[in-house]
């Protein structure tokens, strides 16, 4: 299965750069432009609305309209794991609907002296069968943007 992976040093704390993560509004900020990201709802495991911090069991209702060409897309996200250890931390979260048969986004972070290692790292696979599998050796190119894009707006707004 394609994977994709992008590391980056912020110079900023652990505890603020996983909180900024870890939260909605995160997300909202670190989606390029080009996406067309609109968050329609977000749950919580217990059926919160709205909850302040995207715990195991979340579920972010999304659409996304990538460069404004077609119809919008849903993309429905579950956390399946957060772990937090002194230090460092992690979440994961799975696509449950959307563009890609499988997306495993997991995000993460560890306290590096005064500064914060994040770690994205995407298993993924893209629609359309075969031809999917052999578009998928070249997914670096499509996601590096994005990525690229979420780290540096991390550090501006972190730093």
């Amino acid at each position: 299965m394609p994977t994709y992976q992008r590391r980056t040093r912020v110079r900023a704390p652990f505890d603020e750069v996983w909180d900024f993560h870890s939260r909605i509004s995160g997300l909202e900020a670190l989606t390029p432009p080009f996406m067309n990201l609109r968050v329609e709802e977000v749950v919580g495991p217990d059926g919160e609305r709205d909850p302040g911090v995207m715990e195991a069991g979340t579920r972010a209702y999304s659409s996304i309209r990538p460069f404004g060409v077609g119809p919008r897309q849903r993309w429905v996200s579950h956390i399946v794991e957060r772990e937090e250890w002194d230090g460092s931390a992690y979440f994961a979260d799975e696509m449950e609907e959307g563009p890609f048969p499988h997306w495993r986004h997991t995000h993460a972070f560890e306290e590096d002296g005064d500064g914060t290692i994040l770690d994205d790292h995407v298993e993924y696979r893209l629609p359309f069968g075969p031809v999917g599998s052999v578009a998928g050796l070249f997914g670096d190119v499509g996601f590096e943007p994005m990525f690229r894009y979420r780290h540096r707006k991390t550090r501006e707004l972190l730093e």
